[in-house]
């Protein structure tokens, strides 16, 4: 069965944050959607490991923030591929305290949504969150990113904890570029880096092969050295 087929279906990406107490936290999300227009409420699904879940959990209130298409790889890796219980997502990162008091990121975002939990149903490993939107902010212009467009266009991988999240199966052949540069792939978080496209946002330009990147160039998804780089055999 080719579970890469569920690619297809129509998803967002989004960050997902909630705060108990003096906690807080925030994860990437790509499963949000609206279940009733009348009250208007929306279901998120969030593994049951994401601090970010143990905070919805105490609390019973959230934000989505809708991510654009030009938000930061940073941002992204950030709150897809780290844990706000090592570390302050929220540090250096553009964000308000919304109405329901959860810090809400506003940076590479076009919509945020403020909600409460009014139910939630055990999912295998995740909890699928229902709850009622108390609130709608517009904080950005930018287009909504799909999960599509991060797949295809800005070359994301999905976290292990992610309800998307497929396994890489290894020896499955891949076409060579144009210049016959070999790919290598984050062994952290599953970046690809493509030297068709180099990684322009930090820098390395289209057609850079990676032995050529300076040593100090890092995951621009995770932040992991350039020594966590496997190289992909065909």
């Amino acid at each position: 069965m080719d579970l890469t087929l569920l690619y297809k279906m129509s998803y967002g990406l989004y960050i997902v944050s909630s705060s108990s107490g003096d906690k807080k936290s925030g994860c990437i999300v790509n499963t949000v959607f609206q279940i009733t227009a009348e009250p208007p409420s929306i279901a998120v699904s969030i593994n049951k490991d994401n601090f970010t879940s143990e905070l919805i959990n105490e609390s019973g209130k959230f934000v989505v923030s809708i991510l654009t298409e030009d938000a930061s790889t940073n941002l992204i890796g950030k709150f897809g591929f780290k844990s706000g219980r090592d570390i302050d997502k929220f540090k250096d990162v553009g964000y308000k305290i919304a109405g329901n008091n959860c810090p809400a990121v506003i940076e590479g975002t076009t919509v945020i949504i403020e909600c409460e939990v009014v139910n939630q149903v055990d999912l295998f490993t995740h909890t699928l969150f229902l709850a009622k939107i108390i609130n709608l902010e517009t904080v950005g212009n930018g287009i909504p990113m799909t999960y599509d467009y991060y797949h295809k266009v800005r070359k994301g991988t999905a976290s292990k904890n992610a309800p998307t999240y497929q396994a890489k199966v290894a020896n499955i052949p891949i076409e060579k570029d144009v210049s016959k540069m070999s790919k290598y792939v984050c062994d952290i978080c599953g970046y690809e880096y493509d030297p068709k496209t180099g990684d322009t946002e930090h820098g390395i330009p289209a057609g850079t092969a990676f032995e050529d990147i300076s040593e100090d160039w890092v995951c621009p998804i995770c932040g992991a050295s350039k020594s966590s780089f496997s190289k992909i055999t065909v």
